[in-house]
C-alpha cells in the first residue's frame, strides 16, 4: 500500500514538473517574441544635444526633432537637455523617435534706465520689465525736478533675475535760505515787522494784550523761539503789548 502510494505521488511531482518546464518555456518565448526589438530609452537630460544624439544610437534611437525654442530653467545650464519625450526607461522599438526641449538657462532681465524719470514713471517701467520697485531714498540733487530719478541699484544694463528688486535714489525740494530765528522779546514791533517784510518772511498771527508795567508795541512772546530755524515759507507770530498795559 504504501509503494502503490509512492508511485502516485512521484506521478503528480513529475506531472507538476512538467507543466512547470511548459510555462516557463512559453513565457521565455513570449518575452522574447515581445521583446525582440524593444529597447529602453536611456536618460539624456543634462546632455548637450551632441551627447544626446549620440547616447541614443548607442540604443538604436534617433532624434527626431528638438523644440525651435528653449525653456528657462535655474538648474540646467544652456544647451543641455531639460526635458525627453519619451521619458527615460520607456521601452519603445529600435528606430524610434525621441523629441528633445533643451534649457535656456536662468531667465534674466536687462535692467532699464531710470535716469532723470519721473517717480510714477519709474515705477510704470519695472513693473512692465518684469522688476520690482525696492528702497526709494531721496537726496538733495542740485538741476534735477523733484522727484525725478537720481541714481539706481543695480545699475542700468545689468542683467538680472525676475521680480529683482531695483533701489531709486529720488531728488528731493531743494532747500531754500534758512535763517537763525532771533530773541525778538521786548523789541519794538514795528521795526521787528519791518525787518521780516524786507526779508520777506511771512508774518503769521500778530496778537494783541495788555500787559502791565510794559510799554505798548513791546514783543511780549514770539513762535518760532529764538535758535529756531527760519525760513521764508515759515511764519512768524507775535504776542505784542497794547497801550492799556502801561501802568
Amino acid at each position: 500500500m504504501g509503494a502503490r502510494f509512492l508511485r502516485v505521488l512521484g506521478f503528480v511531482a513529475y506531472g507538476l514538473l512538467v507543466v512547470a518546464a511548459f510555462l516557463v518555456a512559453a513565457y521565455t518565448a513570449f518575452s522574447f517574441f515581445v521583446r525582440s526589438g524593444v529597447t529602453p530609452v536611456p536618460k539624456v537630460t543634462g546632455l548637450t544635444r551632441d551627447e544626446a544624439t549620440n547616447a541614443l544610437a548607442d540604443r538604436g534611437l534617433v532624434l527626431r526633432r528638438v523644440a525651435a525654442k528653449g525653456r528657462y530653467d535655474d538648474t540646467v545650464p544652456a544647451g543641455r537637455v531639460l526635458r525627453q519625450v519619451p521619458d527615460a526607461r520607456t521601452l519603445v522599438k529600435r528606430g524610434s523617435g525621441v523629441e528633445l526641449v533643451m534649457s535656456a538657462g536662468p531667465q534674466r532681465i536687462e535692467v532699464p534706465n531710470l535716469a532723470a524719470k519721473p517717480f510714477p514713471t519709474a515705477q510704470v517701467t519695472l513693473s512692465a520689465t518684469g522688476l520690482t520697485l525696492g528702497k526709494t531714498l531721496i537726496a538733495f540733487a542740485a538741476g534735477q525736478d523733484p522727484g525725478s530719478v537720481v541714481d539706481q541699484d543695480p545699475d542700468a544694463g545689468a542683467m538680472v533675475a525676475p521680480a529683482t528688486p531695483v533701489d531709486v535714489l529720488l531728488a528731493g525740494t531743494t532747500p531754500g535760505r534758512r535763517y537763525v530765528m532771533p530773541d525778538l522779546v521786548y523789541r519794538q514791533y514795528d521795526p521787528v515787522r519791518a525787518f521780516f517784510e524786507a526779508q520777506r518772511i511771512r508774518m503769521g498771527n500778530v496778537k494783541f494784550e495788555r500787559y502791565e508795567g510794559v510799554a505798548a508795541g513791546v514783543i511780549l512772546r514770539q513762535f518760532p523761539l529764538p535758535g529756531h530755524p527760519l525760513t521764508r515759507d515759515d511764519a512768524v507770530s507775535l504776542v505784542v503789548a497794547t497801550a492799556e498795559g502801561v501802568s
